[in-house]
């Protein structure tokens, strides 16, 4: 094990002062503080640790390894997921200050075409300064980034193996109140595209290695800005830029080709502990050089919490350290530190020894990623529809605790 771990480092450390790769969002994962390398029962496998996938089928089996038959089982996972985050509570404040400033706008024109005198922007300055309590709501969110995600997963996963198609795009809108007059802009603009397929082999009953090849590709909107003049283009503006990203998008010379390795050791009945590097690229992808993600962790699972039988209950608690040689995370200590805990209990059921038949599960979730504080709540029905709801927050600033970005996500997922 300590021979595998140090090529992990070295593959890892060759590639160091890059940028981020494509990072799959599980919201099981995000709403336990992202804390999940050394959990990996299902199919969260294939996006944080392909040693993982050795475990399903085994894992809750008395009769395969009977020292962790405590723990719910789970065979196969093949879902088709879809979901999205956005600043929800401050939708509203959003929608009114874009009408508000759109309202005062056409009125300092109309004022100027029928008066003369002085220009539209200073006109709008004018209005604005009538208008405090639209000027608050201005510095309220100035340059404020609202961060929305977009998602969808094909995937599937069994002992041994795990494939999924999955979308990832992420874009970050914000104001700025200008130094005459306000407009908005967009800082962050891209879409990934990820195609990854890999398996695990147990070498002995407690170690098992996993390994995966990934093809992505990625497309980077350039930021813009608009003034207040132009808002009702924004529309147009952002269909362009899609437009744009998005009509080379299948031109196979611009895919990065990479690799995921991982082990996992079950040091206990209770126990595991698990290390991966992903995004190995061996070219650029988006025009840039890719910095593995080494992260490595713990897993505690309480044989006395846990329960394997038509009601089951799984109980886990996890702690990760992230994303080792991140440029942008080094002295950010506190980032790097993720952990939290899950419960998970079926709720309605065929009495017996196989929740596979179950009717109603709930999931909740607690942690901290990166320093701050994250929380989920999963509500599966008839084992093939879920829905989850997910809050996790990443930094934005220089140093841990300096910027918040609160995420809140929700998505919809439908298989066995």
């Amino acid at each position: 094990m300590k021979i595998i771990t140090r090529l992990l480092i070295l593959a890892c450390a060759i590639s160091a002062f890059a940028a981020q790769g494509p990072r799959h969002k599980s919201l099981r994962a995000y709403a336990m503080g992202n804390a999940h390398v050394a959990i990996v029962d299902g199919k969260e496998a294939i996006y944080y640790n392909y040693a993982g996938l050795n475990q399903m089928g085994r894992l809750g089996h008395y009769d395969i390894r009977p020292e962790t038959g405590f723990y719910p089982s789970n065979d196969i996972d093949m879902r088709l997921n879809i979901g999205g985050a956005g600043p929800f509570y401050d939708a509203q404040d959003i929608y009114e200050i874009f009408n508000d400033i759109q309202d005062l706008y056409e009125s300092a024109k109309d004022d100027v075409d029928r008066n003369g005198g002085a220009s539209i922007d200073q006109a709008l300055a004018d209005s604005l300064s009538k208008h405090p309590e639209l000027t608050k709501k201005i510095n309220k969110y100035d340059h404020m980034l609202f961060n929305m995600i977009a998602k969808a997963d094909a995937e599937l996963a069994f002992h041994n193996f795990g494939a999924a198609l999955w979308v990832d795009g992420n874009m970050a809108p914000y104001f700025d109140g200008g130094l005459i007059i306000p407009y908005f802009g967009m800082d962050t603009f891209y879409i990934d595209a990820v195609a990854q397929m890999g398996g695990a082999y147990g070498i002995t009953d407690k170690f098992a290695v996993g390994a995966g090849i990934k093809l992505a590709k990625r497309q980077i909107i350039q930021s813009f800005s608009v003034d207040a003049s132009n808002f009702n283009s924004i529309g147009d503006t952002l269909n362009d830029r899609v437009k744009d990203a998005t009509s080379d998008f299948f031109e196979f010379e611009d895919i990065g080709v990479g690799i995921d390795l991982g082990v996992l050791y079950q040091a206990t009945r209770e126990l595991r502990l698990g290390a991966a590097c992903n995004n190995i690229f061996f070219n650029e992808l988006g025009g840039e050089r890719i910095v593995p993600n080494f992260t490595m962790g713990l897993a505690y699972s309480p044989r006395f919490l846990n329960k394997n039988s038509a009601f089951s209950r799984k109980v886990n608690f996890a702690f990760d350290y992230e994303n080792a040689f991140s440029t942008t995370r080094n002295y950010k200590t506190l980032s790097h530190i993720n952990f939290g805990m899950e419960i998970e209990q079926v709720l309605l059921a065929i009495p017996g020894d196989n929740d596979n038949l179950r009717a109603l599960k709930l999931r909740l979730s607690g942690g901290f990623h990166g320093g701050y504080p994250s929380a989920g709540i999963a509500l599966e029905a008839l084992r093939f529809i879920e829905v989850q709801i997910a809050t996790w927050g990443e930094e934005r600033g220089y140093y841990t605790g300096q910027d918040e970005s609160r995420i809140y996500m929700a998505e919809i997922s439908l298989g066995f």
